[in-house]
């Protein structure tokens, strides 16, 4: 009966993690086709939008800045889709350009700019709490989370 019990455990263990591991790559290519997305309309019917929440402070011409952070979103989605074997360095790249956005959303709030229908200060302020969801998404959808954040333990 132990032997059953250690068997069963390890099934009901090796099913788990694969539950896991699907809901990961799920979420990595999710991610991927939203950054896709968004960056194809940084280039195109977004562009004003995104225009506007270039901090002004920033010494780099605003359209520059959106057309570069759009070719970057469709590139690394397209990295988080296709370079899975690269997945943890992919997702640590999409949380540090996430972090690197993360001005463009305080000067908005900041300065008060109306943008993507976020035309209240509570709207911008909400705002700010969902960069760090997505940075936590990144970081963990792409198994770069536990490679950050868990040692290995080493076998003497």
């Amino acid at each position: 009966m132990n032997t059953e019990n250690k068997s069963l455990r390890s099934e009901q263990s090796s099913a788990g993690q694969r539950a896991w591991r699907t809901a990961q790559t799920v979420l990595r290519v999710l991610l991927g086709v939203f950054l896709v997305f968004t960056g194809i309309t940084h280039l195109t019917s977004a562009r004003a939008e995104f225009l506007a929440q270039v901090p002004t402070w920033l010494p780099v011409n605003g359209e520059l800045v959106v057309i570069l952070s759009g070719i970057a979103e469709i590139a690394l989605g397209l990295a988080l889709i296709f370079l899975v074997k690269q997945r943890v360095l992919v997702g640590l790249a999409v949380a540090a350009f996430f972090v690197l956005i993360f001005p463009g959303n305080i000067s908005q709030y900041v300065n008060r700019i109306d943008a993507f229908g976020m035309n209240t200060d509570q709207a911008r302020f909400n705002r700010l709490f969902f960069q760090p969801v997505l940075i936590a998404w990144a970081l963990w959808a792409t198994g770069a989370w536990r490679a950050l954040f868990t040692r290995k333990v080493e076998s003497s």
